[in-house]
């Protein structure tokens, strides 16, 4: 069982750069990745999706990617156009003021766009940096997820056997549930001044109770959905969707058992039982 959160960061030096890979994750639905990295290396970004997708299944994953340049070659190119351009206007607004001189070659090159500079950048070059500290950094991204995930797992585990001991109580109280109500229909027509009620009458509506609060039926799929989850739990790595459907399959009987409950013991069982499971779908939130 892996988390969904985590965060790893990696740095490793190529000729003439140093390159850093940052991830970071958090809870969502689906697999989310977003990339951030520098423009020219943009034809890159499915080759970081595909090994980043390749470690997680579920989550908002961040992915960001820097390169700094310590020796980068520099090309500059004139703009002849856009000088012209200037210089052209400069003119004309000396002529427009009666004045005399041109534009001189420093005024130019100062003037936006006239001088265009450009890094020559190798991406392949870059690229056998970064994939090497990408791989790195998700390989402890995926260690810590992994290892959240099993602490996160047995708090989940744990609220489990709390549901289990509630269902035991509630077994338990089974047995002495026809004895109760048998008890309370003798003392309501006692009550009603009818001492020597009919024992058929008593026994008729007895069962009739019986057929109302009985569990049996919801005990009995609730001790499967509870297995079912601890062996998905044990079988898959990433079942954080079909646990959350399970939940929902055992809050169905928990809430059955709840509006049939007719003893006090087995209310307070329903009541643990829900807490229990409320607190273990909260950790699956975090979990893949």
């Amino acid at each position: 069982m892996n988390s969904m959160t985590g965060y790893a960061w990696r740095e490793r030096a190529c000729d003439g750069a140093s390159v850093s890979v940052e991830i970071k994750g958090c809870n969502s639905r689906f697999l989310d990745i977003s990339v951030s990295a520098p423009p020219w290396l943009s034809r890159m970004e499915a080759r970081v999706r595909e090994i980043v997708g390749g470690a997680c299944g579920r989550g908002r994953v961040d992915v960001s990617i820097r390169v700094r340049e310590t020796d980068s070659q520099v090309a500059v190119r004139v703009n002849s156009a856009a000088a012209a351009a200037y210089a052209k206007a400069i003119s004309d607004l000396a002529d427009a003021l009666g004045l005399t001189g041109k534009a001189s070659v420093s005024t130019l090159i100062g003037m936006d766009g006239v001088l265009e500079t450009e890094k020559e950048r190798d991406a392949g070059k870059a690229w056998a940096a970064v994939e090497p500290a990408l791989r790195e950094a998700v390989a402890d991204f995926a260690e810590e997820r992994a290892r959240e995930g099993k602490h996160t797992e047995l708090d989940i585990l744990a609220s489990v056997a709390r549901v289990e001991a509630g269902l035991r109580t509630v077994e338990s109280r089974a047995p002495g549930l026809e004895a109760a109500i048998m008890g309370n229909i003798r003392a309501r027509l006692k009550e009603l001044g009818a001492p020597g009620a009919d024992e058929n009458r008593v026994l008729a509506e007895t069962a009739a109770l019986l057929i109302k609060h009985s569990v049996s039926e919801e005990v009995s799929r609730l001790k499967s959905h509870l297995g079912e989850f601890q062996a998905e739990a044990a079988r898959n790595p990433k079942p954080g969707k079909k646990l959350d459907f399970l939940c929902q399959e055992i809050s169905r009987e928990i809430n059955t058992i709840a509006s049939k409950s007719a003893t006090i013991d087995v209310s307070r069982a329903v009541v643990e039982m829900k807490e229990a499971l409320e607190s273990a779908r909260e950790q699956l939130r975090n979990v893949e």
